[in-house]
């Protein structure tokens, strides 16, 4: 499987770095098997770049897939969100993009129900994300090359 990862730098050994910030799925090194959506991530830095790779599951890997958008997908970001950890190697699923993580904090403060959130959270185009939440799941990946995006 091909993955691709945006950023303003080429990446040829992916880590995981903490951060401040809690993410969808928790800390790890965030690809997408859709190239636009790569390239939009890019496209946030002056010098967009997008990485490819080559994704080749080992066994024994902890995975958790989100086929949709569902309780169980908005519950485990809502958790990872909050900077709860879990013990995923590598979870798979769409992104809660800046305007979802609106309705996301509206549901957790009670201004939505769940009803109203799902109302609210329908995407104008398809997204996907897979975190690569351990040193295990990294060395599922293998550097191809990378592209600049104009």
């Amino acid at each position: 499987m091909i993955l691709y990862h945006g950023s303003s730098i080429a990446i040829e050994a992916p880590e995981i770095r903490a951060g401040i910030y809690s993410k969808d799925f928790g800390q790890g090194f965030y690809c997408t098997e859709l190239q636009k959506q790569a390239e939009r991530w890019a496209k946030r830095f002056n010098n967009p770049i997008v990485s490819k790779y080559c994704y080749t599951q080992k066994c024994g890997i902890n995975v958790l897939s989100f086929g949709n958008m569902t309780d169980d997908w908005l519950d485990f970001i809502v958790e990872c969100r909050r900077g709860v950890a879990h013990s995923y190697d590598i979870v798979n699923g769409a992104m809660a993009n800046d305007q979802i993580w609106n309705y996301i904090a509206d549901y957790v403060s009670g201004v939505l129900t769940r009803e109203q959130f799902w109302v609210l959270a329908k995407f104008k185009y398809p997204t996907q994300q897979i975190a690569f939440c351990s040193n295990t799941a990294i060395s599922c990946l293998k550097y191809i090359d990378h592209y600049e995006v104009e």
